[in-house]
């Protein structure tokens, strides 16, 4: 891959600034203050909140401690999903600090997953990046290391540490010299506007003419709603990590670039503020 180490960089050291509060409705023993956390946003909810878990249960009856879970403006949150691609998709308009609310009751069974334990977190990290090198590489790459290399890749995200995850994740964004790229780029289309989880298809970064396919390919080609122009105006945003990628951006590029540490780009589709 290209080494662009200032945009990887910047990509894994996004913060959101975040205000947790606790459900109006939880029984406590005294007031629960609010809670003020940098959320990393390659990383997942239920790694980076113990301390959350720990403030709240701190006024709370032990009785009343269930299942901890989050959610934003009546929306529950998806721990499986990064961070950054939650807040993009539902609060990336709103003003900052990200206002979340903490639950420890009536968990949400049809909205959301169980997480019991970081083992969980940790064996759906996994499958994402081996589907992902399934795609690139046929899984070849992902089948070569060795246990203690996945084991680092996992680390490295548990423990924010950039140097730890990228000296292995660098061999799953190369590809042989003689190909212009990718097999096929691992990406996932979100809508905010839209109920279905999420649209994700076999995309070459390379047209059979051998030009370099762009965002704004893999777009009209996929999600062609998500770049129409109404009356001249373009009336959504496209998101990846908080920004506006340029359309004509290679795919490629933000695949080596811009993906998430699970391997795939996850691209937010939401509405453009009218304001």
């Amino acid at each position: 891959m290209t080494d662009d180490k200032d945009v990887l960089r910047d990509v894994w050291f996004g913060r959101i600034p975040t205000c947790f509060t606790l459900y109006q409705d939880e029984i406590t023993e005294r007031e629960a203050e609010p809670y003020y956390l940098l959320l990393p946003r390659i990383s997942y909810l239920t790694l980076v909140t113990d301390k959350v878990k720990k403030h709240f249960q701190k006024v709370m009856r032990q009785e009343e401690v269930n299942e901890i879970w989050f959610e934003y403006e009546g929306t529950p949150l998806k721990w499986h999903y990064p961070i950054g691609l939650l807040f993009d998709l539902h609060a990336s308009n709103t003003a900052l600090p990200w206002s979340i609310t903490v639950h420890f009751k009536n968990f949400p069974e049809k909205d959301l997953l169980h997480c019991h334990s970081k083992d969980v977190i940790e064996a759906h990290f996994m499958a994402s990046i081996k589907e992902a090198d399934a795609l690139k590489h046929k899984s070849q790459v992902i089948n070569e290391m060795q246990k203690k290399d996945h084991k680092q890749l996992w680390m490295g995200l548990q423990n924010d540490k950039f140097e730890q995850f990228w000296a292995i994740n660098r061999k799953l964004m190369e590809y042989p010299p003689e190909d212009s790229g990718f097999r096929y780029i691992p990406f996932r289309i979100y809508q905010a506007t839209i109920e279905r989880p999420f649209i994700q298809k076999l995309f070459r970064p390379v047209a059979s003419g051998g030009q370099m396919h762009t965002l704004g390919d893999l777009l009209k080609d996929v999600c062609p709603s998500a770049i129409d122009h109404e009356d001249g105006e373009q009336k959504t945003q496209v998101m990846i990590h908080g920004i506006e990628p340029m359309l004509e951006t290679p795919i490629q590029w933000l695949s080596e670039h811009m993906s998430y540490p699970d391997n795939f780009l996850h691209i937010s589709i939401i509405p453009r503020p009218t304001d």
